[in-house]
């Protein structure tokens, strides 16, 4: 069932635009606060500045000598209402004009702080009307500071069209900026994403389809990592997806085997108990091994055919020792009779093992089975021994098994993926069932498996603890004894 897609609304790029406009026009409102009360102190050292010439000129002028409309007109010139300068302890008015009854701000650039500068910029800004401001600086000569009386509307006229033109810019900035940052990401990782989505959305329509994986770039950043990640994956599924459409087949096909396979198998089963009433010696001591084979045989169909697959049950164990076992093995697997292969047993004197009796032969005949066969895949030129070897004993209450071969050994592919099915194959044509089985039937044992390094051939170490016993239980059949 396919999921309902979300209705398309704003994409990735649309919110990188969105986010990117603003978080721009942040860093120029962070940039305009001080920028302004610069403008500000700028602006009033200007006044400074002017006021000093002009103290200058009216100072070297004798006493009186200066004209009221040669002064008003040098007050006018550099914006001011009055000009004053302390020297020691004499405060003297330089010139003056129309001014206000009293004033309304007092600025001291001499202590002025950044804060301070801020604070009193803003201030300026929201406050209406021409308000009076003086302003006190150093004077250059002797004087200790310098005083100059100034309207505050033209200031915060100048100050407004410095806000304006800086808005502007503001703007003009964060639109380009804006446009670049976008272009920038959207090729260097909107693209990229939308690339990786439609990949994702492709390979969800048909994940079995090799043509959906994506083809990663030559990236060497996140994303690049990103898309050989998703290709090395996509490309994993589809390996999956086709190895269980086998297997799903695979399944199929044996249930259909199985089924006419019973019931030959039962046919066969009617022939050998026919067969067990012949009187000849040979035919009695080999009659019962052929109807035990054919048992187990038509009990494993059985099994198959209940679940669909093959679903081992549980094990049915009790102690039992391990040479009839292993002896039974050797004439199944035919080399009691095959004199190239050389059997070696070395089982301890009365080694048991707590195992289920079928389960154990299938484990060690599929075990033996692999080293005929890998002993049969070694060159003829070969002239090293061709032996199999099975050893047992027991360390504490866990039995010990190895099965070992002078064969080729195990190629590090097969290594790879032991114990896999499909996987674990060392020679052309072969399955890898026979490992997968054996360790299923040892893991059911609460046993392990594993390949021993550095021996000649292969060698398979199969180790299965005794079931813990309760002490109550073994106290009940002392008594019932």
């Amino acid at each position: 069932m396919r999921r309902p897609r979300p209705l398309r609304r704003l994409g990735l790029s649309g919110k990188l635009l969105l986010l990117t406009i603003p978080l721009v026009m942040i860093a120029e409102v962070l940039i305009y606060v001080p920028a302004i009360a610069n403008f500000r102190i700028n602006r009033l050292n200007d006044r400074l500045a002017a006021a000093n010439t002009a103290a200058l000129v009216l100072d070297a002028a004798p006493s009186g000598m200066v004209p009221d409309s040669l002064a008003r007109q040098i007050l006018r010139s550099i914006g001011a209402r009055a000009v004053a300068i302390k020297m020691g302890q004499q405060r003297r008015l330089l010139a003056s004009a129309d001014l206000p009854r009293s004033i309304d701000h007092d600025f001291d650039m001499r202590s002025m702080t950044v804060w301070s500068a801020i604070v009193d910029s803003l201030e300026i800004m929201l406050e209406t009307g021409n308000q009076s401001i003086r302003v006190i600086g150093p004077a250059p000569g002797s004087a200790q500071f310098i005083e100059v009386v100034i309207d505050e509307a033209p200031l915060r006229q100048a100050m407004y069209r410095f806000s304006r033109n800086l808005l502007l810019i503001s703007l003009g900035i964060a639109v380009l900026t804006a446009a670049l940052v976008y272009l920038a990401l959207h090729y260097l990782f909107v693209r990229p994403m939308r690339r990786l989505t439609a990949s994702l959305v492709a390979f969800h329509e048909n994940p079995e389809s090799s043509a959906r994986i994506i083809v990663p770039s030559q990236r060497g950043d996140e994303i690049g990592v990103a898309e050989r990640e998703l290709s090395d994956m996509q490309r994993d599924l589809v390996s999956m997806l086709h190895q269980k459409s086998r297997l799903a087949a695979l399944g199929l096909a044996v249930s259909k085997i199985n089924h006419d396979l019973r019931n030959l198998l039962a046919s066969s089963q009617l022939l050998s108990d026919q067969l067990a009433s012949v009187p000849d010696p040979r035919v009695q001591r080999f009659a019962p091994k052929l109807m035990r084979s054919l048992e187990r045989a038509i009990a494993f169909c059985q099994s198959t055919l209940s679940y669909g697959r093959a679903q081992e049950a549980a094990p049915d164990r009790h102690m039992m020792l391990v040479e009839p076992i292993v002896a039974e093995v050797r004439e199944s697997a035919g080399l009691v009779s095959d004199a190239s292969i050389t059997w070696i047993s070395a089982i301890e004197r009365g080694l048991t093992i707590d195992a289920d009796p079928d389960q154990l032969f299938r484990v060690l005949l599929n075990l033996v089975r692999n080293a005929a066969q890998a002993l049969d895949n070694r060159p003829q030129a070969d002239a090293a021994p061709r032996q199999i070897r099975i050893t047992g004993r027991r360390e504490g209450s866990v039995a010990i098994l190895e099965i070992s071969d002078t064969g080729p050994g195990l190629p590090q592919r097969t290594r790879d993926h032991l114990f896999e099915a499909f996987q674990s194959s060392g020679r052309p044509g072969g399955s890898g069932l026979g490992l997968t089985i054996a360790a299923e039937l040892v893991r059911a044992h609460g046993g392990e498996i594993h390949l021993v390094e550095g021996t000649i051939g292969a060698t398979f170490r199969i180790a299965i603890p005794d079931r813990p016993v309760e002490l109550q239980t073994i106290r009940n059949e002392r008594a019932r004894a």
